[in-house]
């Protein structure tokens, strides 16, 4: 060490290391000059990525290397480490985070006595100051848990995805936990898919009281003394007959319930519960959701007050929240709304049997900084999801809402003797509650219904008129990524932190894609899990999935041995490796006969598996190499026929025709494979950033329709919402595009920031060239 070096140290220079240059960037503002700030941006080791890293024989062995990229990081790390006389290793305060801390502390090559971890629950100045002066030894069970959870992972994928390549194709890869979420998927497929819809009718009277000649509404509840539930009148003529019978029927009031009900506000958010959240109300990714929240947490800067962590940790299971944190909430809510939407003691929730509790539940770390006093300073992204964290926080430290609820029962007597029961329910809201700040919408609330006239038993009843509706029952609704994440997490398959990963991974993998908003499995996903179930039940199985997860949680605990739990998981997985290897069929040499003959060369047509999924296929390939997509209805196969154009190829001079592919719509030759020509199909609409190229239709890895400048990628220009080739009425922007929200409905309107030009939707859009 140099004398300058050494100076520095016996200075009491210091050095914090976090993972992310954004918190990195933070944390340097509220610490002295005498603290130094280095970024790990993210983890500097992992296992290797073109062999197992393991080594099963001695003790599950793991062989870390530094990853690509990170030596000039790590070289800085270490150099500014020895010159320090304490480091401070503050990646975040979860497993992934301690697996860092445990690696820069390998690398730096240190004193153990002159290493510390500290942990930031909250990126906040107290917060900061508070945890560098109260550190904590490197947490061996937390690390040896994430340790145990990478090394598991590693075998499942490392050892069951050269089979699936060598069975099906290449690229294939299957996952502990990802592999149970696509057969959660493709087992609702197949309930929705056998789902036989049956008809049920329900009967509405219309009535009237003597009283009061307001109109209400009355439901069939009854038929003599059997109870009619709302799906079991499936007999069309009983439901006509009550019908009629009631239209001429003696109404009478039997009974008049007055009640109130209460709904208690839902829990601070918990990693899975923002995620949902955001999906169902800001309609964003879990993903998305991850990453904006940790932009939240780790800092944002505030114009003179500089940086400032917004919200706590957002990778949690725990709804415990601080006493000074809910005094304060308690503060703003009377304040804000009054002293009668403050409950006379604080609201304490109770967590889950399975949580963790690391962490507190994600909050603002301040209520002093409300989303409209930063919303200058936060992009449209983080101010809606901030602006709902804020609520969900202060609301779950409100009163009640209370509803007045009336429960109205009457008969309706028929002279020959039968008697039909109709019940009437009306609520009204008498007292608001968290129901002030935090609105259930977008969702089914029992606590909304219509309000009742003033009804009493003495009341005498006119029947204005009783009709019947059919209705047909409903599959089982298909996943979206609120629905799964809650599934997840009720089955205790994956963690908080994992589902964001779980749920773009098997999109990325094409074993499930979304179409408005739901998950359907691709032809992949079923075939994949297929071959998984029949020859790996186990890693498919949740339960098995679920209990895992547990014995990672009791290493992390210090109840378990994490050798041992890998011991204990390995024996029976090798042997299902080894007998995989011979019985697992063999999807690629598989072909599956069809009614058709080939257009060429008149042999029969198989279908077989490739890289794009199924297609049909001549049998008498290599010497007749046609191709194509196809459609299946039952055991009839029936080819795909693709669009022929006016434009001839300027290859050979065939027509050319319109194919799908895995980035979109685009044109081919009809002489391929003989002719491998293509071109993009545009719009007809100029690009108007480089004025040369055309907008042309494209889809993301995930299937997401865009649109983009054909000349990509010399022009980078794209856009989300479909281009109309329509100017724009007030500012001449040459084109308009086609907004769509599930909030707002369907609007044109104009690409141009400055132009406020908005239309709703017309029932036939101007042609977009295509």
């Amino acid at each position: 060490m140099t004398e300058k070096a050494k100076a520095k140290r016996a200075s009491g220079h210091k050095l914090v290391v976090v993972e992310s240059p954004a918190k990195a960037k933070t944390i340097k503002k509220y610490l002295g000059r005498e603290f130094e700030v280095k970024a790990s941006v993210g983890h500097i080791k992992d296992l290797p990525k073109s062999s197992l890293g393991v080594d099963v024989d001695k003790n599950f062995k793991p062989t870390y290397e530094l990853i690509k990229g990170k030596k000039k990081v790590v070289d800085e790390i270490t150099k500014a480490a020895k010159k320090a006389s304490s480091v401070y290793l503050a990646p975040d305060p979860d497993r992934e985070g301690e697996a860092i801390a445990w690696h820069v502390a390998e690398e730096i090559g240190i004193s153990k006595e002159r290493i510390h971890r500290v942990l930031f629950n909250e990126i906040t100045k107290q917060s900061v100051l508070k945890a560098i002066e109260n550190p904590e030894p490197l947490n061996r069970e937390k690390y040896e848990s994430q340790q145990a959870r990478r090394i598991l992972d590693r075998l499942v994928g490392y050892q069951i995805s050269p089979i699936l390549w060598r069975k099906v194709r290449r690229g294939l890869s299957a996952g502990r936990v990802q592999s149970v979420a696509v057969r959660m998927i493709v087992e609702r497929e197949r309930e929705v898919t056998a789902f036989v819809p049956k008809a049920y009718w329900t009967v509405v009277a219309s009535l009237t009281t003597d009283d009061v000649q307001e109109e209400f509404q009355a439901r069939l509840v009854r038929i003599g003394d059997k109870k009619i539930d709302r799906t079991d009148l499936d007999d069309e003529h009983v439901a006509a007959e009550a019908v009629s019978e009631s239209e001429k029927a003696q109404w009478n009031v039997i009974s008049v319930q007055q009640k109130q009900r209460r709904r208690n506000p839902d829990p601070p958010f918990i990693t899975s519960t923002m995620q949902q959240e955001g999906s169902r109300k800001l309609f964003f990714s879990a993903k998305k959701t991850m990453r904006v929240a940790q932009q939240l947490y780790e800092g944002i800067e505030l114009g003179d007050e500089g940086a400032q962590g917004l919200i706590t940790y957002m990778r949690t299971d725990s709804v415990r929240i601080s006493p000074e944190s809910i005094t304060q909430a308690r503060a703003v809510i009377e304040k804000t709304f009054g002293k009668a939407y403050v409950p006379n003691q604080p609201i304490e929730y109770k967590n889950k049997k399975n949580a963790q509790d690391a962490h507190e539940a994600i909050r603002p770390t301040s209520l002093e900084y409300s989303p409209e006093r930063v919303k200058s300073f936060l992009d449209e992204e983080q101010f809606k999801l901030y602006e709902m964290i804020w609520k969900r926080f202060l609301a779950c430290q409100m009163e009640q809402a209370v509803f007045d609820q009336t429960v109205v029962d009457m008969d309706a007597k028929v002279a020959t003797g039968n008697v039909y029961g109709y019940r009437a329910t009306g609520s009204v809201p008498r007292f608001a509650g968290f129901l002030a700040l935090w609105q259930i919408d977008n969702e089914k609330d029992d606590t909304q219904t219509e309000q009742l006239p003033d009804i009493r038993e003495s009341s005498r009843l006119a029947c204005k008129k009783v009709a019947s509706e059919k209705h047909m029952t409903q599959p089982p609704p298909r996943f979206s990524e609120s629905s799964l994440i809650k599934e997840l997490e009720e089955k205790g398959i994956g963690r908080p932190s994992t589902y964001a990963t779980i749920l773009s991974t098997i999109q990325d993998r094409k074993y499930a894609e979304k179409k408005e908003n739901r998950f359907y499995p691709t032809d992949l996903g079923v075939l994949v899990t297929e071959l998984l179930v029949e020859n790996f039940s186990n890693i498919v199985d949740e339960q098995f999935t679920a209990t895992m997860e547990d014995q990672l949680d009791q290493i992390e605990e210090g109840k378990a041995d994490w050798i041992k739990t890998l011991r204990n998981f390995y024996a029976p997985f090798k042997e299902t490796l080894k007998l995989a290897n011979t019985q697992m069929r063999n999807v690629k040499q598989e072909e599956t006969p069809t009614n058709l003959q080939c257009p060429k060369c008149e042999k029969s047509l198989v279908i077989k598996w490739g890289k794009n999924g199924k297609f049909a296929a001549c049998q008498g390939y290599p010497e007749c190499r046609f191709t194509s997509e196809f459609v299946q209805e039952g055991d009839t196969v029936k080819l795909v026929e693709h669009p022929t154009t006016d434009e001839k190829c300027t290859n050979c001079g065939a027509p050319m025709i319109v194919r799908m592919g895995r980035f979109g719509r685009f044109l081919a030759c009809s002489e391929y494979p003989k002719c491998k020509t293509t071109k993009t199909i545009t719009t007809g609409i100029q690009c108007p950033e480089c004025k040369q190229g055309e907008l042309s239709e494209k889809r993301t890895r995930f299937g997401k329709l865009f649109y983009s400048c054909s000349r990509y990628p010399s022009c980078k220009y794209a856009l989300w919402n479909k281009p109309v080739k329509t100017a724009c009425p007030m500012c001449s922007h040459p084109f308009i595009v086609e907004y769509r929200s599930k909030k707002e409905g369907g609007s044109l309107r104009c690409p141009n920031k400055e132009c406020t030009y908005q239309e709703k939707i017309p029932d036939v859009l101007p042609s977009t060239g295509t």
